[in-house]
């Protein structure tokens, strides 16, 4: 309001000056004590404080002014009184804070209107520098106003851009994070509860047959050494991994694959669980990735089937390919315990599907007809990029 009204001041103290040009004198433009009539210095104040308003009503104040110029224009003496300056200052304002069509309109509108009534009402020939000079200006005050405009609407694209830019970079981060702390998670549960869940079962053989049986004992506690070393070596490499973010080619995670099948299905063998094995992959080498989810999945199944199917249950592993996909599937017939998982629930049954649902391939789980747990996944034998395109084959 304050800058506004010391800009109308200015306009005012303009106009008033303007007032004593006489651009008609035989020795051209001249200062001279002539002194405009009451109703020009009337029309010059009346212009110049309806600009006060000018950014809380724009369009009101350049009527209010556009009537004040072709009152001036049709009733002033020769020289007329500079009273269309009011009405330029109020078009370029317009301009500026609306859109670029309603610009064109209200500046034609304007300029029209202005220089029609200075040629045709005026004192002065239609020709006259004067009313040149109006169509001019208001030309001018409506090109300025709508460059400003679309400069502000191009700094104000380029900041929202940025910040939105910048969200966007967070949302990713927090993204990124999340993914890490479920794949730190998914890592460490596979890597820990197999091993756990042995030394578990042996602990109880070697303190169920201590008194009776210690050779026994003794072979189930040196199950336990191997199961707890084992734990270790494999956490000691988790660990590892995660310290290498310096590392770009360093591998993100422990890749075991179905080249271990034998030695992970020994481990649950010499826990007492029976484990029946049956291969028809017809020797695929598979992406590491694709490997990896494979032997977790297996692994992940039967240390569920230890821990919850009872002491008299055998599983079954099939690995068959067929097609393009490696088929998983892992049976058990024995009776579920009340901590059972379910085809929706654990930790374990949930990290075996985001590793399956990341290669693009599908998790099935759920108990069997007639008793027993069962786990099915189909894995792509080849993985895609980002893109779409192929990756790794094999």
């Amino acid at each position: 309001m304050a800058l506004d009204a010391a800009l109308a001041a200015a306009v005012l103290a303009c106009m008033v000056a303007g007032s004593f040009v006489d651009p008609h004198s035989q020795d051209g433009v001249t200062w001279t004590l002539r002194t405009p009539d009451l109703a020009s210095l009337t029309l010059i104040t009346l212009g110049a404080t309806a600009l006060v308003f000018r950014r809380r009503a724009p369009r009101t104040v350049l009527a209010v002014t556009g009537t004040l110029s072709v009152i001036e224009s049709v009733t002033g003496d020769d020289p007329r009184a500079p009273v269309a300056m009011s009405a330029v200052i109020a078009l370029y304002t317009v301009a500026s804070t609306t859109d670029r069509p309603t610009t064109w309109r209200i500046g034609l509108l304007t300029m029209t209107v202005l220089t029609g009534a200075a040629m045709l009402a005026g004192p002065l020939p239609w020709y006259a520098q004067e009313n040149l000079a109006i169509f001019a200006w208001t030309g001018m005050a409506a090109t300025a106003g709508d460059a400003i405009r679309s400069r502000r609407a191009f700094v104000d694209a380029i900041k929202e851009r940025a910040e939105r830019a910048e969200r966007t970079r967070e949302e990713e981060a927090r993204r990124r994070v999340a993914e890490e702390r479920l794949r730190i998670a998914r890592d460490l549960h596979d890597v820990v509860a197999h091993h756990i869940a042995l030394v578990n079962v042996q602990a109880g053989v070697a303190a169920h047959v201590m008194d009776k049986r210690p050779d026994q004992a003794k072979e189930a506690l040196s199950h336990v050494r191997e199961a707890s070393r084992s734990a270790l070596n494999e956490l000691r490499a988790t660990v590892g991994l995660l310290r290498q973010s310096g590392d770009p080619e360093a591998p993100t995670e422990p890749a075991p694959g179905l080249d271990l099948l034998d030695e992970l299905v020994g481990t649950f063998r010499s826990a007492g669980l029976q484990v029946e094995v049956a291969r028809a992959d017809q020797g695929t080498t598979l992406p590491a990735a694709v490997d990896l989810a494979a032997y977790r999945v297996i692994q992940e199944a039967l240390t569920n089937v230890q821990k919850h199917a009872g002491n008299s249950a055998k599983a079954e592993v099939s690995v068959v390919r067929v097609g393009p996909h490696m088929e998983i599937t892992v049976l058990d017939n024995g009776t579920p315990d009340d901590t059972a998982p379910n085809s929706g629930g654990g930790h374990g049954l949930l990290g075996m599907r985001e590793r399956v649902t990341a290669l693009r391939g599908t998790l099935t789980t759920g108990p069997r007809y007639g008793g027993g747990f069962r786990v099915h996944a189909i894995l792509p034998v080849r993985t895609r990029t980002a893109t779409g395109e192929p990756g790794e084959t094999v």
